[in-house]
Order: C-alpha cells, then sequence, then structure tokens
C-alpha cells in the first residue's frame, strides 16, 4: 500500500483504485505516463490529472495538478501562489521532496505539505484520476475531496 492510498483511507473519502501494467520504456516514448495511463485504462486525457512540481524563486516547492492533456501555465501558478515567478522543479529534487517516482508522484501521502494548485476543469468530472503512487496505480476520487485533502487553490492554470 503506497503513501497515497493511505492518506486516502485515513481521510475516509470514496476512492477506487485502477491498475495497469505499466511500460517501462514509457518515459523513453513519445508516450507519457499519464497518457500511458489514459490508453490503458480506457479514459479521455482530460480526466486523468498529472501532479507536476514547480519551484518559486523564493526556493519553496508548490504542486500543480493539470490534466495530462494540458501544459502548465507557470504565469498562472505564479499568481495563485503570490509570487513573482514559478519555474518546473528539476525531477530529481521532486522525486526527493515528494518521496515518489517521477510517474508515480501522487498529490496524496507527500512527505511534507506544500501548497497546491488544483485546475478548474477537474469540476468538470464527478471524479478524476490522479497517480496512486507508484507507476500503474491511479486513485478515482471526487474532485471537491482531492482539493479538501491538499488544501489546494482551485484556478485555471492551462
Amino acid at each position: 500500500m503506497t503513501p497515497a492510498v493511505r492518506a486516502a483511507k485515513k481521510a475516509g473519502i470514496p476512492f477506487n483504485l485502477h491498475e495497469y501494467p505499466h511500460d517501462s520504456q514509457s518515459s523513453s516514448s513519445s508516450l507519457g505516463y499519464g497518457e500511458e495511463a489514459s490508453a490503458l485504462l480506457g479514459l479521455s486525457a482530460d480526466q486523468i490529472f498529472k501532479t507536476l512540481l514547480v519551484t518559486t524563486n523564493t526556493n519553496q516547492f508548490a504542486v500543480a495538478i493539470i490534466p495530462v492533456s494540458h501544459t502548465l501555465v507557470l504565469k498562472s501558478v505564479a499568481k495563485a501562489l503570490g509570487v513573482k515567478k514559478v519555474a518546473m522543479a528539476n525531477p530529481y529534487e521532486a522525486e526527493k521532496a515528494t518521496g515518489y517516482v517521477l510517474g508515480g508522484i501522487s498529490p496524496l501521502g507527500q512527505k511534507k505539505r506544500l501548497p497546491f494548485v488544483l485546475d478548474e476543469s477537474a469540476n468538470n468530472f464527478s471524479t478524476i484520476y490522479v497517480s496512486g503512487g507508484r507507476r500503474g496505480l491511479e486513485i478515482e476520487l471526487a474532485p471537491a475531496d482531492l482539493a479538501r485533502l491538499c488544501q489546494a487553490t482551485v484556478i485555471n492554470c492551462v
């Protein structure tokens, strides 16, 4: 059981786990982790959300949760966080800060509490899918539950 699954259980929220056979070559192909999950689970890439780490100009980490079908707008995240500028975090630092490996970074059960933003498109669905804390595992949950558990600011960031 991953820290993400433990966090969801501890919070007492309804959720479902979805496993798929992760292809270890997917990260080196044009098919990213989220797109792989979308294809293998037969879901829209708009309903599967990726967890991205950014660093602020004040050297702090923050988390952005957006659909795998979109690209993060850094200026929107900076504005929501009240900082001048953000940049994508170094992959090694993202793994170290969250306790998860790339492709398995979950917004739930991270090592330390970070500021979160969740793209408002999550509210277009009754449930969304986020990483369950390892490659090949997705957690399906209500966007409102995710926002509450992560204390996320819901904004347009794509």
